[in-house]
């Protein structure tokens, strides 16, 4: 057994499901950022937290994985394109520590992919810009698989 500290779950709001998100563009900040061992041991990738910054899926988190250290040429090349991309995405072009590129807000270009161990349906990121592209395409087209951004008067954080 475990002392809960008087939890009261009536005060508490209950988790949501961690069904994917449609696909779709989304603004987005890394709010975590971790090197890993790969499950083979033989090299490391670096393990960013991305956290929906608005519209219906505001707090759901995606997580995008860079094999930074990797015998595989061809993923490490992979890997530091996306960094690269990420990088000018949020304006920090020489980042000496990932921590770096935490909370500035950019783009992600969400997909949906089938877990080929599993067979379940997981969310990858495929694509990074600057958040001004997204809000520009936003405004030109609307997107049916994009969240809906609720209506006020209040700025949103990225443009803060």
């Amino acid at each position: 057994m475990a002392y809960l500290n008087n939890f009261d779950a009536n005060n508490v709001d209950p988790a949501s499901s961690f069904d994917p998100i449609p696909a779709g563009k989304y603004i987005a900040a890394i709010t975590d950022s971790e090197m890993k061992p790969t499950k083979n041991g033989n090299g490391h990738y670096l393990e960013m937290t991305f956290d929906i910054l608005d519209g219906q899926y505001k707090g759901r988190k995606v997580w995008a994985r860079l094999n930074l250290d990797n015998p595989n040429a061809t993923a490490v090349q992979i890997a530091r394109g996306e960094l690269s991309a990420i990088c000018r995405a949020v304006g920090v072009m020489q980042p000496q520590d990932s921590i770096e590129l935490h909370n500035l807000p950019l783009s992600i270009k969400v997909t949906c992919k089938k877990r080929d161990d599993t067979g379940e349906i997981t969310n990858e990121i495929k694509g990074y810009e600057k958040k001004e592209a997204a809000l520009q395409n936003s405004a030109a087209t609307p997107r049916a698989t994009a969240p809906a951004t609720q209506a006020t008067n209040a700025t949103p954080p990225w443009q803060r």
